[in-house]
């Protein structure tokens, strides 16, 4: 029977966490039920409900400007600035609200190439997200959760609301990436696609300029031949369709 663990957010950090660690896909699902968060469809599936966002929110997802992102983003409409010192307040206010709370942890890492991979550490507040985030990214085997060492902070909390006026925020939900902290805030939000859509943002970010890897928002399979096909194009428009093509070999979808 899993029990909760208490958990350190970063090596050497005074912040512990009250957390169920490491859960499998049926015992997540079991504590979904349980918790009365989602229900079983008659295929199988589980069904949950993410509450008023059934959607990422672009405006409110926003990049901490500071010294190591002011000259390198491409600010605007998209890459919304938010200022450090919000974000250090934002900060300590979530991390006060976790002291009374058990959450669900999880060490990942995101890149299947261990040359570009990143290390990450993710605490969300419902287990089905922590089953979104079992499913969305790779599971370290024994051997390097032994010695995993996390580049990078999640911590998904959709029941904390922002306050606008106080916390500079556009409205209650957010989604913050901070690269000098390496820490990423979502809070006001149950759709689990922040998670996804801000870790390829520090991809996105990282890769191109220190690693010489572009990163791409596409599928891709191969035919016997060893020929690669990559198929772009908004969310909707059919990356995923194009690619589940019978005669050939699944690389990555989305």
């Amino acid at each position: 029977m899993s029990i909760p663990q208490n958990l350190q957010i970063w090596p050497n950090h005074d912040q512990i966490i009250s957390a169920y660690y490491q859960l499998g896909a049926d015992e997540l699902t079991k504590k979904t039920i349980k918790k009365k968060q989602g229900t079983i469809s008659d295929t199988g599936a589980l069904v949950v409900q993410t509450g008023k966002f059934t959607g990422r929110s672009p405006k409110d997802r926003c990049l901490v400007k500071d010294n190591i992102t002011s000259e390198r983003v491409w600010w605007g409409d998209i890459n919304i600035p938010f200022s450090s010192q919000d974000f250090d307040s934002l900060y300590k206010k979530v991390l006060a609200t976790l002291t009374s709370k058990t959450l669900y942890a999880r060490d990942v890492f995101a890149g299947a190439d261990k040359r570009y991979r990143i290390g990450i550490r993710i605490f969300n507040e419902t287990p089905w997200a922590n089953l979104f985030v079992y499913n969305m990214f790779i599971q370290p085997d024994e051997k390097e959760l032994k010695n995993f060492q996390h580049d990078w902070l999640v911590l998904n909390i959709p029941c904390f609301q922002a306050d606008p006026k106080i916390d500079h925020t556009r409205q209650s939900n957010f989604t913050i990436v901070n690269f000098s902290k390496k820490v990423i805030l979502i809070g006001g939000s149950g759709y689990t696609g922040e998670i996804k859509k801000s870790i390829f943002s520090v991809l996105n970010y990282s890769l191109p300029t220190t690693e010489n890897v572009l990163p791409m928002h596409c599928s891709a399979n191969v035919d016997d031949g060893g020929n690669t096909a990559l198929f772009f194009g908004l969310s909707g428009t059919g990356k995923t369709t194009l690619s589940a093509d019978a005669k050939r070999r699944l690389i990555g979808d989305d």
